[in-house]
């Protein structure tokens, strides 16, 4: 049997031990590169089931307009679309209520510009009657073109609201000859009266 010294025996040992460390390392770097490529893999799956359910869900949504725009009737005569009259009237109802909700509005409006008006200017108003209650339900105080004013201890009911002597004056000239001959023109500023004016 040959015979190995023990130099030798030692070199062979640490050629063994630098052997086994690199399959070692030769190990992890598999193991390394077999998770990226299992993630890889995982990554390409979920692309390519999410292009597949886009892809699914772009056919079916154009088969399901082209069935649509299938089943409208088109009248080739006239090159018109034909529409339900059921969604013809529910649109004409629609357009209606919103012109009701308008004209609400412009009602709402126009109220309150009035108030601002008769707060902030000199205005003229047709004096037409007074009382000593104000249990007289001649008007609504919602009137915009009304002035109730209590000047003790009357109350007063004023018609009109002008921003000229001359139209109050033409406005009263109107009421008298319809009847009320008592009608005089008096000024207002912030609710109340400030003179009685001029008839003429």
């Amino acid at each position: 049997m040959p015979f190995i010294e023990e130099s030798d025996l030692l070199e062979l040992h640490k050629d063994i031990d630098k052997a086994q460390i690199i399959n070692e390392r030769l190990l992890d770097q598999i193991k390394f590169k077999n998770k990226e490529l299992k993630k890889s893999k995982l990554q390409r799956n979920i692309f390519a089931g999410i292009t597949a359910f886009f892809l699914i869900g772009g056919l079916a949504l154009t088969s399901f307009t082209a069935g649509l725009s299938s089943s409208n009737s088109y009248d080739k005569q006239n090159n018109t679309l034909l529409v339900s009259i059921d969604s013809l009237d529910a649109i004409k109802s629609r357009i209606n209520n919103l012109k009701a909700q308008n004209e609400e509005l412009s009602l709402v409006k126009e109220f309150y510009l009035a108030k601002e008006f008769l707060e902030k200017e000199k205005i003229y108003s047709v004096q037409v009657k007074s009382f000593v209650d104000n249990n007289v339900t001649l008007a609504s105080e919602a009137l915009t073109n009304t002035l109730f004013v209590k000047t003790n201890p009357f109350y007063s009911y004023s018609l009109g609201n002008f921003e000229t002597l001359e139209e109050a004056q033409s406005f009263r000239k109107q009421l008298v000859q319809i009847g009320f001959e008592d009608a005089f023109v008096a000024s207002y500023k912030g609710g109340k009266r400030i003179q009685i004016e001029d008839p003429y």
